[in-house]
């Protein structure tokens, strides 16, 4: 759906170019965006492999398992469906650790595993279950304590404090996944009885 709008955005704004004689700024705006994009990557990707190269690192030394183990006793307690010991609470710890430091690219891997995981858990095949609604709830929160990618992009623009923006982001954090986990629970309660 969403690259269907955009296609129309583009479309209508070539069309429109057209009919007011300003194919000019079409050109010149595909080359000023081709040109940002290709500087964005130069400049995030560096730190992007940085922290993908840690958390993989993190991963192969058995540190994402010591540090899922000091989560278990939270995780046990969001997902109380979930077996102890079982591979998904890994799977979900190590998401949530990679969302954490602000890497989505390295936490996507861990969140496919960890749904594939769920999924065997669940006895309805065609519907989530009650972990794997919970298990989105806390992805979709954006649970980031240190965003990576956007003091990236800060620097990259020459911000006088790229760092400036922890704070706003642990509150931000803080508040979307206690309010999302809390709304959860409460849906689940209410679809219960």
């Amino acid at each position: 759906m969403v690259n269907i709008i955009w296609s129309f955005f583009i479309i209508l704004g070539i069309i429109y170019s057209i009919l007011t004689n300003r194919i000019d700024i079409i050109n010149t705006t595909i080359l000023e965006s081709a040109k940002t994009s290709l500087d964005m990557i130069i400049q995030i990707f560096p730190v992007l492999a940085l922290w993908m190269g840690i958390m993989n690192i993190a991963q192969r030394s058995n540190l994402l398992n010591k540090i899922s183990k000091i989560l278990f006793p939270l995780l046990s307690k969001l997902f109380p469906e979930i077996p102890k010991n079982h591979e998904s609470l890994g799977f979900i710890a190590s998401n949530i650790i990679a969302n954490v430091f602000g890497l989505g690219s390295a936490a996507t891997p861990f969140g496919l595993k960890a749904m594939q995981s769920l999924q065997k858990l669940n006895k309805n095949k065609t519907k989530a279950s009650r972990s794997m609604i919970t298990f989105l709830v806390i992805n979709t929160s954006g649970v980031t304590l240190i965003p990576t990618t956007i003091i990236s992009m800060r620097m990259m623009h020459n911000s006088s404090n790229p760092n400036s923006i922890l704070l706003a982001c642990i509150i931000g954090t803080l508040c979307s996944t206690i309010g999302g986990v809390f709304v959860d629970k409460l849906f689940a309660k209410w679809y219960h009885h």
